[in-house]
């Protein structure tokens, strides 16, 4: 896949409209629709080591899930392979000290001490360090300039959302932030309204950070309660810098929600958030550490739910951004068992194709997984839950934690969008 990705890699251009950029379309009218997964097999490179949790075998079964339910053939998914991402770029959200650490580091990991967040436990040096970054942040980019130029209405890269990474440092196995270059290219282009949805267990701080002042991009994060889990933010009351109070809207989860609740939380925020709005593109990240089996969080979600979320972010870009989408994905621990379907359902949204739930994974699929990985690979694409849960409008419950979460989040915000909690 990766070769032909590579003879479709378009030009990674850094200027707007005198460059063949010009704003989008006010409807989805004049756009090519169909859909675009970013994909070069170098990505999996992102690889701090033996034992850490973020396995870049979790990319290739997922791109092989993809290619086994014939997604690229079969349907309008174009695979396409990006360029990294350059300086100029990357100095979109990041400090150049930081790049220029990133890429001395890459040259000789063992001169990695700690400092701007690389050489920890959590973010081990290692050769090639920058340029696979670079490359991951190059998918998401080429994926917003594809969508804001009107090639496709969706963009797929689940090798991104890497949005922890904050201006001048890494953070929580992310180097640099895809999901803040992506945006802040979209800015750069023209774009004056952009939302960012993160359904990841954890906090999407980096991408809050990188945009805490800038009223033009609305960033939602739907995670688990702060006190429970890294990276300590996220709280309701984090809502945004003086110049864009509302910019920020956080829904912090007690630890064991499970699907119903999952789902009401996010119901219950954001497709007010967004009617309200009107972002002219809508980016999502997906991490799937939401799942009850992910070894690094406490939350109880299917990939059922997962499915379910994937779909309503599609339904939202169509219903507030003419269709235009960016869907990146993030967190997710469970390598085997999880990662690969969640994504695969997501690719297969965005292309149009959506899978059906109890549909049967290809055998030759999991002969692979059992080669690679030595583990047994599930047999269908459900968790055998068919998702249900409560709209707000339907009440609320004082007594429940859950709606506490809810309500806390839109009291934080609401009001500063002209909306009633």
């Amino acid at each position: 896949m990766s070769s032909g990705g590579q003879a479709g890699r378009p030009r990674t251009l850094r200027c707007g409209r005198l460059c063949g950029f010009p704003g989008p379309p006010d409807t989805v009218t004049g756009m090519s629709g169909g859909a675009q997964l970013m994909w070069d097999e170098a990505v999996t490179g992102y690889d701090f080591g033996p034992g850490h949790p973020m396995d870049p075998v979790r990319l290739k079964l997922t791109v092989e899930l993809v290619e086994a339910f014939g997604l690229p053939g079969a349907s309008g998914l174009k695979v396409v392979a990006a360029a990294p991402a350059g300086d100029s770029t990357l100095r979109l959200v990041h400090r150049s000290d930081y790049i220029d650490t990133v890429r001395r580091i890459s040259a000789d990991p063992r001169s990695a001490d700690g400092s701007y967040g690389i050489g920890t436990e959590d973010d081990p040096a290692f050769e090639g360090m920058h340029e696979v970054s670079a490359l991951i942040a190059g998918q998401s980019v080429g994926a917003a300039e594809a969508v804001w130029r009107g090639d496709v209405l969706h963009g797929v890269n689940f090798a991104g959302g890497l949005h922890h990474a904050m201006p001048g440092g890494a953070a929580g196995f992310c180097v640099y932030n895809d999901a803040s270059l992506a945006i802040a290219r979209l800015l750069e282009l023209g774009a004056e309204r952009v939302a960012y949805v993160d359904v990841d267990v954890h906090h999407g701080d980096g991408v809050q950070a990188a945009f805490w002042d800038d009223p033009r991009v609305l960033t939602v994060s739907l995670h688990e309660h702060p006190r429970m889990l890294f990276p300590g933010t996220g709280w309701p009351e984090e809502t945004g810098g003086e110049k864009a109070e509302g910019s920020a809207v956080n829904i912090a989860l007690p630890p064991g929600t499970s699907d119903g609740g999952w789902l009401r939380a996010l119901h219950g925020v954001v497709p007010e958030l967004l009617r309200s709005f009107r972002p002219q593109v809508l980016v999502t990240q997906h991490g799937a550490d939401t799942h009850i089996e992910d070894p690094l969080a406490h939350l109880a979600v299917t990939v059922d739910a997962q499915r379910v979320a994937a779909e309503a972010c599609h339904d939202w870009a169509h219903e507030y951004a003419q269709g235009r989408w960016i869907a990146l994905g993030g967190g997710g621990y469970a390598v085997v068992d999880v990662v690969p379907r969640s994504w695969t359902h997501l690719v297969a949204i965005a292309a149009g194709e959506p899978i059906a739930p109890r549909a049967v994974i290809p055998e030759d699929w999991r002969r692979q997984v059992y080669a690679r990985t030595r583990q047994d690979a599930p047999r269908r694409m459900t968790d055998g839950r068919e998702p249900v849960w409560s709209d707000w409008e339907a009440g609320y419950d004082p007594a429940s934690a859950l709606d506490q979460a809810v309500l806390a989040a839109r009291r934080s915000v609401y009001p500063a969008h002209g909306l009633l909690p």
